[in-house]
């Protein structure tokens, strides 16, 4: 089946979606363990996956509050990068169903 030029761009913008939301949900997921492991809160790269968490990751913030905030904190997160992760890949799928089908017969 031939493709047309508006498919592949459908295409394109699923993939593009699909490999955001994933980068997004694998930072938090690394804030998640810098957390859990208990790294230095002041390095560069723990405080870049805390900013793209709380930008990103603000709707888990303090949803489970077990006794120990390290656990909470890290549940919270996971949380977060699995919704990250499963809306980008729905969002994508509906995107590739939304292209437009080519109708000429190859």
């Amino acid at each position: 089946m031939a493709r047309t030029g508006s498919t592949r761009i459908f295409t394109l913008l699923a993939t593009v979606v699909r490999v955001v939301a994933s980068v997004i949900g694998a930072l938090i997921i690394a804030h998640a363990v810098f957390v859990f492991f208990e790294a230095n809160p002041t390095n560069p790269l723990v405080e870049f996956t805390a900013s793209i968490r709380d930008s990103f990751g603000w709707f888990t913030k303090d949803l489970f509050q077990p006794d120990d905030a390290k656990i909470g904190e890290t549940i919270n997160d996971a949380l977060a990068a699995l919704i990250w992760v499963v809306a980008g890949n729905l969002v994508s799928k509906l995107i590739v169903r939304l292209a437009p089908t080519s109708s000429a017969k190859a």
